[in-house]
């Protein structure tokens, strides 16, 4: 049994080891938490033993490539923290500066394997927990730890996610442990549909998505917002096809170009969409594509000069931006992981990070229950954005992006993407208040 949660267990990555991470684009450095130095803390206090924030998510098998994006985001913004000092803990009645250390659990994106890992990362004492890339495993999750809340309230812990956005999430199934940092699918399709609604071409679309709870959501909202804001285009194809199952997506994309749809709309991310863009390409598919994530992880690369103003993305930040405080963040982030295959920058996930260190700085504590209070009242301003917590349903406010790949030097496009020679220009931004959607939250409270 031992031997097995070992094989399970990525042990913590600390700011000071993260020049061991020289791999990330294949097996990962695996390396011991350490505890900066004092003189990283502020003058007068003492050093304490690193926080862990446990990354529960798929490190191997289809999806490796994006949980290795979300440890490289993690980690600098962990770097970036603990470079100031960590976070102020007060502690047998004096103030402690403590490191965070990121620790990482990899449950091969499986539920079961999702829920062992929670268990052994609260064995190994975590009481912050971070996943994503799954919006039916941070489902498991956030169940899985309501109930560990309630029978263990001296082991409580809170958990952060920054991509998980099935809508239900911070809706129905909403839970005061839980806090969302990335807009949820509805948001993201209302945001695209503002450049749809401008597409005059627009007569057919083809509707395709990963067969589970996140990709139906998108279907579904995709579906209404066009019968809503666009009722003359057709739905001329809905399709959700296994999640990371699929090698050839060949038979889809002849049916896509089959079909007559001037656009497909998809949420598919990580190699489901890499491949479907790619396959699109092969069969001269010539339509576009609204996407949640096609800005990155090799789909501009694979498309090339078709998807110049064919492929749309819609992000909470795009580099191209613009601004001096959002190009100095993404050139730190470049300078901090050169490789080109390295370039997918998640803002929201640094300013999930800087919620996190301010809660716990306010409240002094790493409790889970004090730090769940502190992050209700979150505001953060990084790379130029500013993005708060809305304490109704935990889900994070802040802007979104809506951005159609160009070649890189054309007006607007500064940087490209994983050195393809592509970049995304931003041709809307939804202000806070835009992209904010209401919600049917009821949330139990702890006493």
């Amino acid at each position: 049994m031992t031997d097995t949660l070992n094989r399970r267990r990525w042990l913590a990555t600390s700011t000071a080891t993260l020049a061991a991470l020289t791999a990330l684009g294949g097996t990962l450095a695996r390396a011991h938490a350490q505890t900066l130095p004092a003189s990283a803390g502020t003058p007068g206090s003492a050093m304490g033993a690193p926080i862990p924030v446990a990354m529960i998510e798929g490190l191997s098998g289809p999806f490796a490539n994006t949980g290795e994006a979300v440890i490289r985001n993690l980690a600098f913004a962990i770097e970036r923290i603990n470079q100031r000092g960590g976070v102020r803990i007060r502690e047998g009645g004096r103030d402690v500066q403590r490191p965070l250390a990121l620790t990482r659990y990899d449950n091969k994106g499986q539920t079961e394997e999702a829920l062992s890992t929670l268990r052994a990362a609260i064995d190994d004492g975590a009481r912050i927990i971070v996943q994503g890339n799954s919006s039916a495993v941070a489902a498991a999750l956030i169940d899985a730890i309501n109930k560990h809340n309630e029978r263990e309230p001296g082991k409580r812990v809170v958990f952060l996610n920054y991509s998980a956005v099935d809508p239900a999430l911070t809706n129905e199934r909403c839970s005061f442990w839980h806090f969302r940092f990335d807009a949820h699918a509805d948001m993201r399709v209302a945001a695209l549909m503002q450049v749809i609604r401008e597409d005059k071409a627009l007569r057919g679309a083809y509707l395709i998505g990963q067969d589970y709870s996140f990709g139906q959501a998108v279907l579904r909202e995709a579906r209404r917002q066009l019968a809503a804001q666009r009722p003359d285009v057709q739905v001329l194809a809905e399709e959700l096809h296994p999640l990371g199952r699929i090698k050839d997506f060949l038979p889809y994309a002849a049916k896509i170009k089959a079909s007559g749809a001037q656009a497909v709309i998809t949420g598919n991310w990580g190699n489901d969409l890499t491949l479907l863009i790619k396959a699109a390409r092969e069969v001269g598919y010539e339509g576009k594509f609204y996407t949640f994530y096609g800005n990155a992880l090799g789909a501009p690369a694979a498309i090339g000069e078709a998807g110049i103003g064919k492929v749309v993305a819609v992000a909470e930040w795009l580099p191209n931006a613009a601004g001096a405080a959002s190009d100095a963040f993404y050139q730190a982030f470049r300078q901090r992981f050169p490789k080109p295959q390295d370039d997918y920058v998640h803002l929201r996930m640094f300013m999930m990070m800087e919620s996190l260190a301010q809660a716990m700085s306010r409240a002094g504590s790493a409790e889970a229950g004090a730090i769940a209070r502190e992050l209700e009242k979150a505001q953060v301003d990084l790379g130029g954005q500013r993005g708060t917590m809305r304490a109704a349903d935990h889900q994070f406010q802040q802007p979104l992006m809506v951005g159609v790949m160009d070649r890189q030097g054309a007006p607007g496009v500064k940087f490209d993407v994983e050195g393809s020679g592509y970049g995304f220009r931003v041709i809307r931004v939804l202000a806070p208040a835009e992209a904010e959607m209401p919600t049917s939250c009821r949330m139990p409270r702890p006493v």
